[in-house]
């Protein structure tokens, strides 16, 4: 079966939708925070659009057929959710029309995902625990 996927990726790579290939384009070569986007990239039994391993993202492009396949939608998104994914859907036309407003929602939810940034101490004023005494050398 894995081998089976692989050649759909493959396939899927190849045959993109016209809102996949825009997706694309603001998408790979870490135009997005830095971020590195794999497209059609196998998880488990699924092929997700486009992952993003780091903040551990997935973004699906559905054209109309989605409509009549909810259930099955449902399901796998819940089974990428347990995997540890957040799942994010656009309808293709929402992409091809609203393409700002689609990355930003992505920016969004990968950024709610990534660990936020320590802010490095200034030298000199860590915090001291109650007690604790500084020793600063004392000059000539």
């Amino acid at each position: 079966m894995t081998t089976n996927l692989t050649c759909r990726a493959k396939e899927l790579r190849k045959n993109s939708t016209d809102a996949e290939r825009l997706l694309w384009k603001h998408l790979k070569a870490k135009q997005l925070l830095g971020l590195k986007f794999r497209r059609q990239e196998q998880i488990g039994q699924y092929i997700a659009d486009f992952v993003c391993y780091e903040a551990a993202v997935i973004v699906e492009a559905d054209g109309g057929q989605h409509l009549e396949r909810a259930s099955s939608d449902e399901k796998r998104s819940h089974w990428l959710s347990a995997q540890g994914f957040k799942v994010v859907r656009f309808w293709n036309n929402d992409v091809l029309t609203n393409i700002a407003g689609v990355l930003e929602v992505i920016q969004a939810a990968c950024l709610d995902r990534l660990p936020s940034p320590q802010p490095s101490p200034i030298k000199g004023e860590g915090v001291h625990k109650a007690g604790a005494t500084s020793h600063k050398q004392q000059g000539p």
